[in-house]
């Protein structure tokens, strides 16, 4: 992992992970996911800076991916919001035809790393590789964000309704790194898409 960068104010978003329980969920979950989100906490939806991370789930083809122990439901929120969103702790998610059970809540500060990687930034429809890094680009320079943005490979899921890339954020000061965590790349930050976590090393985005 990449050393965080020099310390900086404490973001005004905070991470909140919690323990889930289920056997798997279907591998485009990202719009059902966030529904069922928004039928037990009805104001994160509209919140102003909620986001989730993706759920990491095992690999493969068929139509449910598998959990593991380890698979976490991760909240961005506000750090005001904090407690209203602990209280989705012991609840039930219907995500398809699968439940969740969410378990105990775990607060975690965003740290600012001076590489940081988004699974999916989401796209528009068509847009190339070339066209997506000059809408990044212009992103970055509305929130006053130096960087190397690295493009990675382009993802089209839930059933070919969304679309983008990957994306490696490189060589960034602190005050960006966490303007960049806050605020995020591109759309749909409650469907998992331009949240960014910190990243080892600018090699192999793609992969």
């Amino acid at each position: 992992m990449t050393p965080a960068v020099s310390e900086e104010p404490t973001a005004r978003i905070i991470v909140i992970a919690f323990a889930v329980a289920g056997d798997a969920v279907p591998r485009d979950h990202r719009r059902e996911l966030a529904a069922a989100i928004g039928h037990a906490l009805p104001w994160w939806a509209a919140l102003e800076g909620a986001g989730v991370h993706r759920l990491n789930v095992a690999a493969g083809g068929g139509p449910l991916a598998l959990l593991s122990n380890r698979t976490r439901l991760t909240l961005r929120v506000p750090r005001e919001r904090a407690a209203d969103a602990a209280v989705l702790a012991g609840a039930t998610l219907q995500v398809g035809p699968t439940t969740l059970q969410v378990g105990t809540p775990h607060p975690r500060e965003l740290r600012p790393y001076s590489t940081l990687y988004a699974h999916l930034v989401a796209a528009d429809e068509g847009e190339d590789d070339a066209a997506f890094l000059d809408t990044v680009a212009a992103e970055l320079a509305a929130l006053g964000v130096p960087c190397r943005p690295i493009c990675g490979r382009r993802q089209v899921v839930e059933s070919g309704t969304l679309q983008g890339y990957s994306l490696m954020l490189d060589g960034l000061n602190a005050a960006g790194a966490l303007r960049v965590l806050e605020a995020g790349i591109g759309r749909h930050r409650r469907w998992g898409c331009g949240v960014f976590v910190p990243h080892k090393s600018a090699v192999a985005v793609g992969t």
